[in-house]
């Protein structure tokens, strides 16, 4: 599926999402139309989905992180449907994740300090729909968060 120059023009973007199409051919000794047709077939066949600005949200004044293990009440028929539209217009929920298992669906939220985040479970989390059960872990340290793939 991806050849050599594949995968280096993929190590290369996910290094610096910034390069150009023209500082990419030169890092990878190719032309400008080159890398062009592959990251048009690169995005074509669904390996490059596009990039992104990555914010930290430390930065912004977030500092608490917090994970919920939520399990729903499976006795209503659509129980993930309700409470996953329902999560995703909480603004301080930043990733939701479903489950196969015990715990159905994993929310990940920030919050500016521990009171906005009891302010936040409250008044937006616990008013979701169908939750039978709720277990919240506050993130210490985050030890490695790297979307980057060994390519």
């Amino acid at each position: 599926m991806l050849d050599d120059d594949d995968r280096r023009l993929l190590r290369l973007m996910q290094a610096d999402p910034a390069l150009g199409v023209p500082a990419l051919a030169e890092l990878t000794g190719s032309t400008p139309a080159r890398v062009g047709r592959r990251l048009d077939r690169l995005r074509a066949e669904g390996v490059l989905l596009g990039s992104r600005a990555v914010i930290d949200w430390r930065a912004l004044g977030y500092s608490v992180a917090v994970s919920l293990r939520i399990t729903l009440d499976k006795a209503v028929a659509r129980a993930f449907d309700e409470f996953i539209a329902a999560a995703r217009l909480v603004p301080e929920v930043i990733e939701i994740q479903t489950f196969l298992g015990r715990v159905d669906v994993r929310l990940s939220l920030i919050a500016r300090d521990l009171p906005d985040y009891q302010r936040i479970y409250r008044e937006a989390i616990l008013p979701l729909p169908h939750i039978a059960d709720i277990e919240a872990l506050m993130t210490v340290a985050t030890v490695k968060s790297d979307e980057s793939l060994p390519l």
